[in-house]
């Protein structure tokens, strides 16, 4: 049970007493072993099911090959309204706590940045001990808002935490062995104390606590324990990484899946035959891209290259490692008889990394949604997620039912024997869980209670506004039924019909002003109860309006509007969708 709960400084958190919560009956026999396989940066569209889903047309006539992704699918039930957050860290504390992000200060994901922990510093007042000191991606136009801070490691309830502690899956997956094997990206940039094997795992097969990492020889960088990054670190040595023995894989997709097919052969032979969670978190598709010679050859040379403006052989390569990996797993479960006793579970972290607008590259499309990673468009926050239960979930069904992925966290433990209700009620978790639309898709007895879902970056991005093509501004996000808004801290309101207008190609905020106010109202008092004030962008006292590039949607700052009693609706720009800069 909990013995102490307390929401600190805005960050909903508790210190945990018992870890023992109490088992239900499922309706399942046994209890079953959970693989949980996490992509990275991979699209919506980059999934040959999920764009034939949304196009029609057959993964064959397709440029990226993903046949066994698409055998999930079809063995199992896709969610096709699936949200994360639109960088990797956030969605990853979202997973391993049933939390939203902002709420625990994550919301961006850093590359290796100071932190006051890893300065030796002690925080400002009010700030978290994790929280990057400064991070800002260089823009060379106007910026009437500076960022927001971040955080960067899960509150572990070290004495340095002052009382914040998140608790995480492994530690409340009771009666199951765990491993983890993969990127971290939640440990404060190699901070001791906040590793996998700091929070429950009972087994870390290999991880690296980075944003990112090279797919050849990255073994020395993971083993790093030098302080010559953070020379003013806190401790004896840098807990960034761990390798592990060789497997004669010089590829890291290959390196990390080795790993992972010995530990399930490794859980098969055990005595104590307790069930477990492989918590199998990739590197690809992320940066920098880097392919197998074959696949670079075969891709290079397909005929379909281009379909859909998929057309960098190196992308479909690292996809292609990715896409085999996830066949080896199923391979495996079928080779040890275990298949009808494993819930497999696979997504993404975010959208794809849309070339058009980001910064130097080719990467992926993800027509027709708009946008990408780093946006809150549909293209930056939608992501494939499927379940297999062979045997307990019907193969081949949809749910198109919004869903996020602060709801995996209560899903795992209810599939898992264990009551996800007292983190409802006193962890106050934001997730629920997706066991009732396992039977009922379209969720016609309301069992998932969930309609509203809510998204924050408060940050300026060297990524591109599709809408205008300049940098991207701060933005937060609600969805509330059919209905999503899109607040650009810039002055900007975009209202989208979900239902009717999945891609957002209809900015209704003018049209629709009751709506628009109404859900701002909503955002606003959601991130005023739950988000403390540093995760919030501050007006920059710089900032010349006469230098704004944006000449169509000049600066206004509708909190300002809003907090004294004006028409937020006829202050904002409301951009017109069909002079999107950028498709």
């Amino acid at each position: 049970m909990i013995s102490k709960v307390f929401n600190c400084c805005g960050l909903a958190c508790s210190v945990l007493g018992l870890t023992s919560f109490k088992h239900i009956d499922t309706n399942c026999q046994d209890i079953p072993n959970i693989v949980f396989i996490l992509a990275d940066d991979l699209g919506y569209m980059d999934v040959g099911a999920f764009a034939n889903h949304v196009t029609g047309v057959n993964p064959d006539e397709m440029y990226y090959e993903t046949p066994n992704i698409n055998r999930l699918v079809n063995e199992g039930e896709a969610f096709s309204s699936a949200y994360v957050c639109p960088l990797s860290s956030p969605t990853r504390s979202e997973l391993l706590t049933g939390k939203y992000a902002a709420t625990m200060g994550f919301t961006t994901a850093l590359p290796f940045r100071n932190t006051w922990y890893m300065t030796a510093q002690q925080p400002p007042q009010g700030a978290y001990i994790h929280d990057a000191i400064q991070h800002a991606d260089p823009i060379k136009i106007e910026q009437a808002w500076n960022n927001g801070k971040s955080n960067a490691a899960i509150p572990a309830g070290l004495p340095i935490d002052e009382e914040r502690k998140c608790i995480m899956l492994p530690e409340a997956l009771d009666g199951y062995h765990t491993a983890f094997v993969g990127k971290w990206h939640v440990g404060g940039m190699g901070a001791d104390g906040y590793q996998p094997h700091d929070r429950g795992f009972d087994e870390v097969l290999a991880y690296f606590d980075a944003g990112g990492s090279v797919h050849f020889n990255w073994r020395d960088v993971w083993d790093d324990k030098s302080k010559r990054r953070f020379p003013k670190m806190p401790q004896e040595e840098w807990m960034v990484g761990k390798a592990g023995k060789e497997t004669g894989q010089s590829y890291l997709t290959d390196d990390l899946t080795e790993r992972a097919l010995d530990y399930i052969d490794s859980r098969v032979k055990c005595a104590d035959k307790k069930p477990f969670l492989l918590y199998f978190s990739h590197f690809a598709i992320h940066t920098p891209l880097q392919a197998k010679e074959e696949h670079l050859a075969y891709f290079d040379k397909k005929s379909t290259k281009g379909w859909n403006n998929h057309q960098d052989p190196v992308y479909a390569g690292l996809l292609k490692s990715l896409d085999e990996s996830v066949g080896r797993i199923l391979d495996k479960l079928d080779e040890c008889g275990i298949a009808e006793n494993t819930l497999v579970v696979f997504m993404s972290d975010n959208g794809g990394i849309a070339g058009k607008i980001t910064p130097g590259g080719l990467f992926t499309d993800n027509t027709p949604y708009l946008g990408g990673k780093a946006t809150l468009f549909e293209g930056g926050i939608k992501t494939p997620l499927i379940m297999r239960w062979t045997g307990r979930i019907k193969p081949g069904q949809w749910c198109d039912v919004a869903v996020d992925a602060c709801d995996i966290f209560p899903t795992l433990l209810e599939i898992g024997g264990i009551d996800p209700t007292p983190y409802y009620e006193i962890e106050r978790i934001d997730g629920r869980s997706l066991c009732p639309l396992i039977t009922d898709v379209n969720n016609e007895s309301q069992k998932y209670p969930r309609n509203t879902f809510m998204f924050h970056y408060p940050f300026n991005v060297a990524f591109y506004n599709p809408v205008d093509g300049y940098n991207l501004t701060p933005h937060s996000a609600i969805r509330s039924g059919d209905m999503k808004l899109i607040f650009d801290w810039h002055g900007r309101f975009y209202l989208f019909d979900m239902k009717k207008d999945p891609y957002e190609r209809k900015n209704l905020a003018a049209e629709l002003p009751e709506m628009t106010n109404k859900l701002f109202m909503e955002l606003l008092v959601w991130l005023e109860q739950n988000v403390q004030k540093q995760y919030w962008p501050t007006v920059n006292p710089a900032y010349d309006p006469a230098k704004e590039v944006r000449k169509e949607s000049p600066f206004v700052n509708l909190i300002e509007v809003y907090k004294n009693g004006g028409d937020v609706v006829k202050a904002a720009a409301v951009p017109d969708m069909s002079k999107v800069v950028i498709q």
